[in-house]
């Protein structure tokens, strides 16, 4: 699961009403993979266990499922049901443009120049002829979407992943994609926006949008659940990290 913002109700509290939550979740999960890297980052090398947190993990998967089954699965189905598709769409093309400003950084921090101007033109053509983003106008220009971030930087750069960690409100990571996440957040345009309420309004929604656009995923989890998520975890971000070019078996595997 992603974490979850919300407006603050009360407003006797100036100093809680004016405050981000976003910062303030981060600060959290960088506590908790800071210590998780500092005891067993480091230890997990090729060949070696992925999971030596298992029971752990295991414990957090249980409680951010049903955490997600009662709250997020309900909101993100009900939005789905009361938003007209063109409208769901256009919202989904938005968020997906305000994750350019991050693709263009890591295409240059890999050393792609070429794949960064293309994706730095995506995001200008759909900031202004695509009405912010609403209309992915720059596909149809043939500048292709792409998927970057830092922790794929990060692996880039010769990082080993660490082990596999499930984070509370969060989902699955890993120390090494985890503080990527984390620098990642830095680029989001509306972190920056100046009103407070507004930019809560919009993580809350880019979190309800990510959760809907996964319903229909949810036909092809079988088996262990949690094996389930921890396997397409780890071979889709191989899958990134090598740009395509990997051997996936994971839809063969018998769970």
């Amino acid at each position: 699961m992603i974490p979850r913002h919300r407006q603050f109700a009360d407003a006797d509290d100036t100093h809680m009403k004016h405050q981000n939550l976003y910062p303030v979740a981060n600060r959290c999960r960088l506590v908790v993979l800071l210590i998780m890297l500092a005891g067993l980052g480091g230890c997990v090398s090729a060949g070696s266990n992925p999971d030596p947190l298992e029971n752990f993990n295991r414990s957090i998967h249980n409680f951010n499922d049903s955490a997600d089954r009662r709250v997020l699965k309900p909101l993100a189905q009900g939005y789905r049901a009361l938003t007209p598709d063109p409208l769901e769409r256009g919202i989904r093309n938005v968020f997906s443009n305000l994750d350019d400003p991050q693709v263009f950084l890591n295409q240059l921090l890999q050393g792609k120049p070429g794949l960064a101007l293309s994706d730095l033109g995506r995001f200008l053509v759909n900031s202004t002829v695509g009405i912010g983003g609403l209309f992915d106008v720059a596909s149809t220009m043939g500048l292709e979407k792409h998927q970057e971030d830092f922790g794929q930087t990060f692996a880039r750069w010769g990082f080993g992943r660490g082990a596999y960690l499930v984070i509370p409100f969060w989902g699955p990571s890993n120390p090494r994609d985890g503080i990527g996440d984390i620098l990642g957040s830095y680029t989001f345009p509306p972190r920056y926006l100046d009103d407070v309420p507004t930019r809560n309004v919009i993580y809350g929604l880019s979190v309800i949008n990510r959760r809907a656009n996964l319903l229909d995923a949810e036909n092809i989890v079988s088996g262990d659940r949690y094996i389930f998520f921890r396997e397409a975890y780890l071979q889709r971000r191989e899958f990134l990290i090598n740009d395509g070019e990997v051997e996936d078996d994971f839809l063969d595997d018998d769970f």
